[in-house]
């Protein structure tokens, strides 16, 4: 009893330190069923405590009120990272949190890529197939208004990226790629809209390199006589398909992309561009003819005249 007495406050002390260390694991470790390999989505614009209640409801973390209270701790209350994050194995409290504010979501960068004439539109259904959090319309949204400056390429976005973020990141390949070819444009007597527009024509209607050039000059020598395009490719982005061979119907489509009824360059680009048919619009193959097709054999058939275009089709189309 002397002992007891002697050092009552050496057992006070421990039991305070027991129970402190106690409560410590019951608020702060993670709970016992804590889902190992289990993806949380954390949606954007979710407040911290709509946030700290999913994570508990998820078994991430054992308690939401610590959770919103080390936040409010640290600062970063109000910058919780929205995006999908992967749990491996149990995290303690400060762990979670951490990652929550530091936006360390643990799976690796998404690798997409946007092969060259692909339209926003094709690219949205691309983006939503590895981006889930991510719609076709609220990607097309941001980034049909820049059709044919998306440059096509391969990208790694992370989980957690939007449609935003995502069209800044083509955009500025695009404005990378193309200020190296500032000097070659002005030189060619056109604007880089005018460029842009006439490279998704030829990056859509050309089938192998070699012919890109030769397309170019003979759309440009259309527009110096005033002649229609007659681009078939505009019809596939017209009515949104993959194939656009017309149908007499669709050569009366009253549309401004229409190129059989309307002379001059469409109104926009048709598709995205690659390097090679923005330097082909840019550097045209200086030549006479006027007409072009694609024949059965794979193959671009070219002619100065119409008789000579009849001839080709009759020939090569069968």
């Amino acid at each position: 009893m002397d002992f007891f007495k002697k050092h009552i406050r050496w057992v006070f002390a421990f039991a305070f330190t027991m129970l402190f260390v106690g409560s410590f694991q019951v608020l702060f470790s993670s709970p016992a069923d804590f889902p190992a390999g289990s993806m949380i989505n954390i949606p954007h614009g979710a407040s911290v405590p709509e946030i700290a209640q999913q994570l508990a409801d998820a078994h991430i973390i054992a308690h939401p009120v610590p959770f919103q209270l080390l936040l409010r701790a640290s600062g970063r209350s109000t910058r919780v990272q929205a995006g999908a994050y992967l749990f491996n194995s149990p995290e303690n409290l400060f762990t979670v949190a951490y990652r929550l504010a530091a936006g360390a979501y643990g799976i690796p960068p998404i690798r997409l890529t946007f092969p060259e004439g692909e339209t926003a539109r094709g690219a949205a259904a691309r983006i939503t197939q590895a981006l889930p959090n991510i719609s076709e319309s609220e990607f097309l949204s941001v980034a049909q208004p820049y059709e044919g400056y998306l440059f096509p390429d391969t990208y790694l976005f992370s989980p957690s990226s939007d449609a935003e973020f995502i069209v800044r990141q083509m955009r500025a390949n695009f404005n990378a790629k193309t200020v190296l070819l500032t000097d070659d444009i002005i030189a060619s007597g056109h604007s880089l809209s005018e460029i842009v527009i006439m490279a998704s024509l030829i990056e859509r209607e050309a089938r192998a390199v070699a012919d890109r050039r030769m397309i170019a000059g003979i759309l440009w020598n259309r527009l110096k006589l005033g002649m229609p395009l007659q681009v078939d490719a505009v019809f596939g982005y017209i009515f949104n398909r993959n194939t656009y061979p017309p149908s007499l119907a669709d050569l009366k489509v009253d549309s401004p992309y229409n190129t059989y009824l309307h002379t001059g360059l469409p109104p926009g680009p048709i598709a995205n561009p690659g390097i090679e048919s923005l330097q082909a619009a840019i550097s045209p193959a200086k030549t006479d003819y006027l007409y072009y097709l694609t024949g059965s054999d794979d193959l671009m058939h070219y002619a100065t005249t119409y008789v000579a275009h009849k001839a080709n089709r009759a020939k090569y189309l069968q």
